[in-house]
């Protein structure tokens, strides 16, 4: 026989339902619609949950990635902050569900330019979460990956690479060579050869993530554009303006479609691909 389910248990199942399908919706890059879910399901569990109920922290800790995404950082530290209230209420100190607030908010610094500020968040993480599974699981890479991006944007290069081939290492076992995380990972090991003046390795590398994000997102996806900049980027360094030209016009095309003209991505876009044109 079957059991009935309880209102709440009911509410839960369409709260985790619509937040589910705006994940989906986010990882396809269309960030309004998910928006709009992330919204359905927040206002559902509002109004029918404990205010410091879990499930809230979790669409709050979506919400929040989704709103750097977009380029709203103080939407996003608010929702974020939100978050991190009630699972520390909730949950004790060494909780890995705390890193993962810890490393977003470290994320979000590291996006707001603000990297110094984010690191002890970043290092936070790592440490909470490496404590509570272990130095080979694949979310403590993710943790060390984000502090390497935070620790290379203040210039110490060779301590990021150290913690990007640790994280590497681990994604490569777990995932396998065509894995999402393995192409961030050669994205941002290629912006330290870029900055060192390494051109021919830089390239190798931006072409080697690009390859793997146009498989794992497709081609339009604006996380598929970051690297087609970034590559742009090195390109118009070396004086290869035809082909710098050519794929700052289709990063540019993504980052207007999927993040909008006002974004700082589609801006910077823009001054790279302008700088390119000779002046009148």
């Amino acid at each position: 026989m079957s059991q009935e389910t309880s209102p709440a248990g009911t509410t839960r199942l369409r709260v985790a339902a619509l937040a589910s399908r705006a994940h989906s919706q986010q990882e396809q890059g269309r960030y309004r619609a998910a928006e709009r879910l992330y919204r359905r399901a927040l206002s559902l569990a509002e109004t029918s949950l404990d205010p410091q109920d879990l499930d809230i922290a979790a669409i709050l800790n979506g919400l929040g990635v989704l709103h750097k995404y977009q380029g709203r950082y103080d939407d996003a530290e608010i929702v974020y902050r939100r978050a991190l209230a009630i699972a520390e209420a909730a949950l004790e100190p060494g909780h890995p569900d705390l890193a993962t607030l810890y490393h977003n908010l470290g994320g979000l610094e590291h996006a707001r330019g603000r990297a110094a500020v984010g690191e002890p968040w970043a290092r936070r993480s790592v440490e909470v979460r490496e404590r509570a599974l272990g130095p080979d699981h694949p979310d403590v890479a993710a943790d060390k990956a984000a502090l390497a991006a935070i620790v290379d944007a203040q210039g110490r290069f060779e301590e990021a690479e150290v913690l990007y081939g640790e994280a590497l290492a681990v994604f490569e076992r777990v995932y396998g060579s065509e894995h999402y995380e393995v192409a961030v990972n050669f994205n941002n090991l290629a912006a330290i050869r870029q900055a060192r003046g390494e051109a021919v390795e830089a390239e190798e590398l931006y072409r080697r993530a690009l390859a793997i994000k146009e498989k794992a997102l497709g081609p339009d996806h604006p996380d598929t554009a970051l690297t087609v900049h970034n590559l742009a980027t090195l390109l118009a360094g070396l004086g290869r303006t035809g082909e710098a030209e050519a794929l700052y016009g289709w990063a540019l095309a993504t980052f207007e479609s999927a993040l909008g003209t006002d974004h700082p991505h589609t801006e910077v876009c823009w001054e790279g691909l302008e700088a390119l044109r000779p002046a009148d």
